[in-house]
């Protein structure tokens, strides 16, 4: 897969060099940008398979990391750790397809409970779904995802799927962890309220103090 001219998948040949320090290696030699896609592609990829299929992960993928390439001058190299922006820009990309993860969510709630969601892994069945039975993961539980505001899913799916902190989540989507703990906290209690007091996360609570719901 072409990520960007001149850009190659290449094996990470320091895995002690931080993110940052590619990222900031690439700004004068831009072909170093493949150590990142090495690192970080596939987590991408498979957090865009779970919330939208695995017919458009791959194209989504590539354009997370043409985007990063892109706009690697503006990374902050304070900040060692790139999977939170990487995961911030595929969650903005995912946020034009709003509609067809709706529609996947419902069509996964629709399926018989012995049947996977798709052709191969099933796309509810990590750390958000850890708690509920099968049935309720595929049925209920995505069903009650697909309910919940674009803005509670990202954060809940940051957290549950892309396996990042609230700061992290935070620095992602650009919004004080406040807000993150508030949003996660309302998709936490409309999935409990829709399961009928089962708790399909194993998140803590935390302060829901936000000036954001």
């Amino acid at each position: 897969m072409t990520v960007e001219p001149g850009i190659r998948v290449g094996q990470d040949s320091d895995a002690s060099t931080s993110d940052a320090s590619v990222i900031e290696r690439s700004w004068e030699k831009p072909e170093a940008f493949a150590v990142l896609f090495d690192r970080h592609a596939d987590s991408v990829h498979r957090y865009a398979a779970r919330r939208l299929g695995t017919e458009v992960a791959e194209d989504l993928m590539a354009e997370t990391f043409t985007t990063a390439f892109q706009q690697r001058f503006r990374y902050n190299t304070e900040l060692a750790d790139a999977r939170p922006w990487l995961f911030g820009i595929a969650t903005n990309l995912i946020g034009r397809h709003r509609r067809a993860e709706a529609r996947r969510l419902k069509a996964i709630g629709r399926l018989p409970s012995a049947a996977p969601a798709d052709g191969s892994e099933d796309p509810v069945a990590d750390r958000v779904a850890a708690r509920v039975s099968a049935q309720a993961v595929r049925g209920e539980l995505a069903l009650a995802m697909a309910r919940l505001p674009a803005r509670h899913r990202d954060v809940l799916l940051l957290v549950a799927w892309a396996d990042l902190g609230y700061e992290e989540v935070a620095r992602a989507l650009e919004v004080p962890v406040g807000t993150v703990r508030s949003r996660l906290h309302r998709a936490r209690r409309k999935l409990r309220d829709a399961l009928g007091g089962s708790d399909p996360t194993a998140f803590p609570e935390e302060s829901e103090e936000s000036d954001d719901e």
